[in-house]
């Protein structure tokens, strides 16, 4: 009997230790077969990548791109001309060091003329009368950086106030360029400047509006004022000598006598910008030594 049951339950048996653990068995197999990773999903990471629609949005994407750049470029390039300011970038050592020596002693110099190569002005390293806005560029920002040492010298300094003091120096920079715009469209002066051009020459100042300031740091103030005298007549000559071959006709460029109304009103605006230099050059510095 008991060998009986044991061999007529022994199927039972088996079949339910089968039908139970059947189940887990099938879905660890199931488990361990299953892919992992994206390819489980059905998407390779491959078929993304040679997707057509993928590559299209890729292509199109990269040409819209390439269509706004060339947009923002021209109508850059339409408002402020990147070629024509390479132009007044390119000097070297030896044009600044000339040039700084010529705003400060301009009394020995003989030729003003800029010179020029198939009706186009020459790069300013290869003529020293050529404007720049290399050395008004450094100077503005060295003038900036000595205002804050002087105002930290009278425990006065703030970021604030440096930025006051940025922002004031250039807005009177600006004003002074449309003021002179303006007065060459009052008088109908047809004449071959530009705004940049005037933008560099009104930039001039800081050069002798640095070494006042520097000279009043180190020696006080009858040094600052000597030295801005000296700086203030310098720039005023510069300014006489080289605006007038723009403004003046060339009988006036000769030395000649200026005659006719329109000539004495060229001869008066190039007086006026040329004596606006030493006031502003006074008036962006006085208060920075005490």
């Amino acid at each position: 009997m008991r060998l009986r049951n044991t061999s007529v339950d022994g199927p039972e048996g088996s079949q339910l230790f089968e039908d139970t653990s059947g189940p887990a068995a099938g879905s660890q197999t199931g488990y361990s077969n299953q892919p992992a990773g994206p390819q489980a999903a059905g998407f390779p990471a491959q078929s993304i990548l040679s997707d057509p629609m993928s590559n299209l949005a890729m292509a199109y994407g990269s040409s819209l791109a390439s269509q706004g750049r060339e947009m923002v470029d021209k109508n850059l390039d339409r408002f402020i001309p990147i070629s024509k300011l390479k132009y007044y970038f390119a000097v070297d050592t030896l044009y600044v060091g000339k040039k700084l020596g010529l705003l400060v002693f301009p009394y020995m110099h003989e030729n003003w003329e800029v010179c020029y190569q198939q009706d186009t002005p020459v790069a300013p390293r290869f003529d020293v009368n050529a404007p720049d806005l290399y050395i008004p560029a450094m100077g503005f920002i060295t003038y900036v950086l000595v205002a804050g040492l002087a105002l930290g010298t009278q425990n006065k300094f703030s970021p604030e106030l440096l930025g006051v003091q940025a922002s004031s120096a250039l807005v009177w920079l600006i004003m002074e360029v449309l003021a002179v715009l303006l007065s060459l469209y009052l008088v109908t002066v047809n004449t071959d400047l530009t705004t940049i051009d005037l933008l560099a020459f009104s930039g001039y100042k800081y050069v002798g509006m640095i070494i006042g300031v520097v000279a009043g740091l180190l020696f006080g103030r009858l040094a600052y004022y000597l030295s801005l005298l000296w700086c203030c007549v310098a720039i005023f000559v510069f300014m006489i000598r080289t605006l007038r071959l723009k403004l003046l006709s060339e009988a006036a460029a000769e030395g000649r006598l200026v005659r006719g109304t329109r000539n004495q009103l060229r001869m008066y605006l190039t007086m006026s910008i040329a004596a606006a230099q030493p006031i502003f050059m006074y008036w962006l510095t006085y208060h920075l030594i005490r």
